[in-house]
């Protein structure tokens, strides 16, 4: 029989008083699971915003030099600079949101879970 059916057989109120352990341990790394998700989410809006806007002006400055001569230009270096502070700014984001937060706020449960899946496969150890 294997060890778990046999420790549900015997001994239901420890199962029950794990399953309690582990509601707690879920309610208590929630918080921290959800804030590092709505993080990823907005930093990854951002960087999106910041790709398209980047985009938008890099076409721009393309239409401006080929419609305006450059002997008349001011700044020919703004046509490319402008575009490039929202890429990088967008790049930025991009970064920050795979830095990987999520997978700390998850690590308690992912051990926690592993703890017990090797006691599981040493109590079915013959």
């Amino acid at each position: 029989m294997h060890p778990l059916l046999h420790l549900m057989a015997t001994r239901p109120a420890l199962l029950a008083e794990h399953a309690e352990a582990y509601a707690a341990l879920i309610a208590a790394e929630l918080p921290r699971i959800s804030a590092a998700w709505q993080r990823c989410a907005r930093l990854s809006a951002l960087a999106l915003c910041g790709a398209a806007i980047g985009v938008v002006l890099a076409g721009v400055g393309v239409m401006l030099w080929a419609v305006v001569p450059e002997g008349s230009m001011h700044a020919p270096w703004a046509l490319w600079v402008v575009p490039l502070v929202p890429l990088l700014a967008s790049v930025g984001c991009m970064q920050a949101a795979r830095s990987g937060s999520e997978r700390e706020a998850i690590a308690n449960l992912r051990q926690q879970f592993a703890a017990d899946l090797l006691m599981l496969r040493e109590a079915a150890r013959p």
